[in-house]
């Protein structure tokens, strides 16, 4: 392989420069745009089909939605004629003769009245086993035939709503979506059937503004309704879409029909309480979907053969040209590289080619002017590290400060000593002491007793200033006196509990320090029981310390320390902090028990 690679090279560095601009061209332009090309009208036929399955898939849906609802009107009118006493007293008495009849019939127009008022039904009925009943287009006695017909025998055997295609057996037959529902009447203990007939136009037009071929079945295969009335009353073996629909609940399909590629998106509703439901068929042909994406690719194809043929041509006599102005670009670099600083460039042109030869002119004069830039910049550095070491200087004479400052602290103690004042002289100690231990914070950790010695020292001093008003406990796990922890980590939440409490309540302040291990975690609290903050007060709190502005003056507080735990163990490991106004705060924290920052 890398003998095959060193070959390969071999002959491209030894091909005239036309002909690598050449077959770079083929291979790096017009090889991948050929292939782009190809590979975006797939993307847009893909896309174009995606766009229009959902939209039916979507369309479907809503259809769904709609017929629903139109369901419910039949549904809740059937639920109000299971509890009708009127409809229940006429169906069941016995009638002497037709004139009592037609006195009951005239009395009772309920079935008139919703079919009035509501425009999805179209007509209600009621089968009843009375043979004293006439047939009165609403109530219907039942006989043999009724008895034979598949929908009643299916809703005597159920308690459930069934929705069938029926032949409702009027003066002009005409089969519609209906509704029938067993109604069983407690006094007489028998039962009849209620057909609600749903109003056909009403679904029809529902499906009219779907923009392709839907229709609605029911469980047997029938189209109920349908954009296509042509079609309103087929079976689905009838319309022949070349898989078994009765079979498929919900879902996209691929299918020919008629030999013309279609896509089938179906779902399926069964409402509440029902034996059986309806299906949603929606058809469309995948041509008329691609068509406008395969017109736009093949043209765009086109225009891109084109413009590959004329830039080719273009790029051919563009190389042929360049050449030459590249040979007398190469000779000035010749001479350049020979030592030559005075060689000038002059190719003329704004394009690549004479901006490099520009660029030439400039860089050789640069190097001139570098070359005497070259004393100058000596003798500035010379300026620098004089400047530097000046620094230095000063920086060691400020060190000086300190040290004079420990030792002045020294001999006060001492005196305080030798006249006998042991506590001025350990409160002179412990404050050296805070002062060196100041000194170190640039130290990336510290043990934590060394920090524990750093708070111990700040609460016998300010105890030495506040006796009785400031008291304190410290409780120390000894298994956590070896982690390493950021510098002044502690002291700060102490100084805040001590100076807020001490200001703040007049009886004093009781300062509590909990260092605990457990479970693979330093928990550090420091509790006061001070005045406190109001919920308010606590929040703004809160939110400072959170926040990314540093604190004026460069004061280590509250602020300082919580961004410091964030950015050494994570933002887990920040301040938390509780209080209540008038009984006091409490801020803890945690850190790993490794300590590794």
């Amino acid at each position: 392989m890398i003998r095959l690679l060193s070959k390969l090279i071999r002959i491209t560095n030894n091909l005239r420069l036309k002909h690598k601009l050449l077959i770079s061209y083929i291979v790096v332009v017009m090889i991948p745009v050929l292939i782009v090309g190809v590979a975006v009208t797939a993307y847009f036929r893909n896309q174009a089909m995606e766009r229009a399955i959902a939209q039916t898939t979507n369309n479907v849906e809503k259809v769904k939605t709609r017929t629903a609802a139109m369901l419910r009107v039949p549904m809740d009118i059937s639920d109000i004629f299971m509890l009708d006493e009127g409809l229940e007293k006429i169906v069941s008495t016995t009638y002497p003769n037709v004139l009592e009849l037609t006195k009951a019939y005239l009395n009772y127009n309920d079935f008139r009245a919703y079919d009035r008022t509501y425009r999805e039904v179209s007509g209600i009925r009621f089968y009843y086993d009375n043979p004293t009943l006439i047939n009165n287009l609403e109530l219907i006695p039942v006989n043999e035939e009724i008895e034979g017909m598949y929908w009643y025998q299916q809703a005597m055997k159920s308690k459930d709503i069934g929705w069938f295609y029926i032949n409702d057996n009027q003066e002009v037959p005409v089969k519609r979506l209906s509704l029938v529902r067993q109604i069983s009447f407690k006094g007489t203990k028998k039962s009849g059937v209620l057909m609600v007939i749903m109003n056909q136009e009403e679904l029809n037009r529902m499906l009219q503004q779907e923009p392709f071929e839907t229709l609605i079945t029911d469980d047997l295969g029938y189209v109920v309704a349908a954009n296509n009335p042509a079609i309103v009353g087929k079976t689905l073996e009838d319309l022949d879409y070349g898989i078994d629909l009765r079979t498929q609940q919900k879902g996209t399909f691929r299918v020919d029909i008629q030999g013309v590629p279609s896509y089938l998106v179906i779902d399926t509703l069964i409402p509440e309480s029902s034996m059986n439901g309806l299906k949603f068929i929606s058809v469309f042909a995948t041509k008329p979907i691609v068509k406008d994406a395969n017109t736009v690719s093949l043209v765009g194809l086109l225009i891109i053969l084109l413009v590959l043929l004329i830039a080719l041509v273009f790029v051919y006599t563009v190389s042929f040209l360049t050449t030459n102005r590249m040979l007398r670009l190469s000779r000035h670099l010749n001479r350049l590289a020979l030592g030559d600083l005075n060689v000038v460039s002059r190719i003329d042109g704004n394009d690549e080619i004479g901006q490099l030869s520009r660029q030439f002119n400039y860089m050789v004069d640069s190097i001139r002017r570098l070359m005497d830039q070259v004393v100058e910049k000596t003798e500035q550095n010379n300026a620098l590290e004089l400047a530097q070491r000046e620094i230095k200087l000063k920086m060691m004479a400020s060190q000086i400060n300190p040290h004079f400052l420990f030792n002045a602290l020294e001999s006060i103690r001492m005196n305080a000593h030798l006249k006998g004042d042991k506590e001025i002289a350990n409160v002179v100690r412990l404050l050296g002491k805070m002062m060196r231990k100041n000194l170190e914070v640039g130290r990336e950790s510290t043990p934590l007793k060394e920090e524990l010695e750093m708070v111990s020292s700040y609460l016998e001093i300010q105890k030495f200033r506040y006796e009785d008003r400031l008291t304190y406990t410290l409780s120390i796990d000894p298994a956590a006196r070896s982690i390493r922890v950021p510098p002044l980590i502690i002291q700060p939440l102490v100084e805040n509990a001590v100076v807020h409490g001490v200001e703040d309540k007049e009886e004093g302040v009781h300062v509590e320090v909990n260092i605990q291990r457990d479970e693979g975690l330093v928990r550090v609290s420091v509790q006061d029981n001070g005045m406190g903050m109001t919920p308010e007060r606590l929040d703004e709190v809160m939110r400072f310390i959170s926040g990314t502005k540093e604190p004026e003056q460069g004061r280590i507080g509250l602020r300082n320390v919580h961004q410091r735990l964030v950015l050494s163990y994570g933002e887990e490991h920040g301040l938390q902090i509780v209080s209540e106004y008038g009984v006091g705060t409490k801020i803890s924290f945690t850190i790993p028990a490794g300590g590794n920052l």
